[in-house]
Parts: C-alpha cells; structure tokens; sequence
C-alpha cells in the first residue's frame, strides 16, 4: 500500500513537469537539452519535497496529529490552485525560453510548488522518505523526457489538459489520504 500511495503522488507531480515538457518539446528540442532540462525538473521536484517534509515535521512537532491532516488540506489546495493556474495560462503565451538559464530556473522552480505541499504531507502517508524521494526523481525525469519527446506530436491541447489533470489528480489525492488517516486504513 505505501508504495501504491507514492506512485500515486509521483504520477500527479510527474503530469505536471510532462505539461511542461511538451510545451518545451513543441519546439524539437536536442536530446542533450532534454536531458539538462529533466534533471533540472526533477531535482527541483526533489528539493521542494525536502523543504515540504522539513516544514511537516516541523508542523507535526507543533501542532501534533493535525498536521497531517494541514499537509493534505495542503495538497488540495495546491490541486485547486494547478486548476485555476491551467486555464489561466491557457490564454497567455509564455515569454521565457524554459530551455536555459533563467527560463529553466523559473520553470524548475515554478512547477515544483506543488512538491512543497507533497512535501509536507509525505511523512504522513506512511512511505518512507528516501524511496519516495527516489521514485519522485525518477518518475520526473521519465515524465519530463516523456513530455520533451512527444511534445511536437501533442501539441499545446495535451499541455493544458496534463496540468488540469494533474491538479485533479492532487485533489483526489489529498481528499483520499486525509480519508484513509481519518478511518484508520493505512
């Protein structure tokens, strides 16, 4: 069940960098550079989650059980957040070269915000952090080439129902966890 639970969180956290992926990929991007820009992505999801789990465990010594329950409440909001965010950039166009530089870095940056909130529901789901942290990395970097290399063939419809799904997903996700730990089921 534990590992059930974090490919479930890697999935949703994956569908977001594959979103952005594809909108990169639009743009028939070198293998090399896909391989900068995944690592990139995936470290960023990674870091956020340590900085999440920090903030959990310091909210748990704080406030006790209940922070559990604030991490969840945390990622639905942070699903309904990806929501509004989707059909918001739907109309604009973005201005940054995600590829390099300052463009990858905020685009690191930007997509891991819901790892944040993962971060600091995911010491109280029951999986062990180091093994959620690998399949997070792992599942990034896979979604991220994933998105880069189908990206020309999808094209912008897939990149903005990825994100929506993706913060669905979240949603669903935190609403199920904060379900499970309130009636005891694992």
């Amino acid at each position: 069940m534990p590992l059930l639970k974090i490919f479930v969180v890697a999935i949703s956290l994956g569908l977001d960098v594959f979103a952005v992926g594809i909108g990169v990929g639009m743009r028939d991007v070198p293998w090399q550079l896909k391989a900068r820009i995944g690592v990139a992505f995936a470290t960023a999801e990674v870091v956020m989650n340590l900085a999440g789990a920090g903030l959990g465990k310091l909210a748990g010594s704080l406030i006790g059980d209940a922070a559990g329950y604030l991490g969840f409440a945390a990622l639905v909001g942070i699903g309904i957040y990806m929501l509004v965010e989707a059909q918001r950039e739907a109309h604009e166009k973005a201005p940054l070269d995600f590829t390099r530089g300052w463009g990858l870095f905020v685009a690191s940056l930007s997509i891991s915000l819901d790892s944040l909130g993962i971060g600091f529901s995911i010491l109280y789901i029951g999986v062990p952090l180091v093994l959620a942290l690998g399949v997070i990395f792992a599942v990034s970097i896979c979604a991220t080439v994933l998105g880069l290399t189908m990206g020309r063939a999808l094209g912008r419809r897939v990149e903005e129902r990825a994100e929506l799904f993706s913060g669905i997903v979240l949603i669903l996700t935190g609403a199920a966890f904060a379900a499970a730990k309130a009636f005891h089921l694992g």
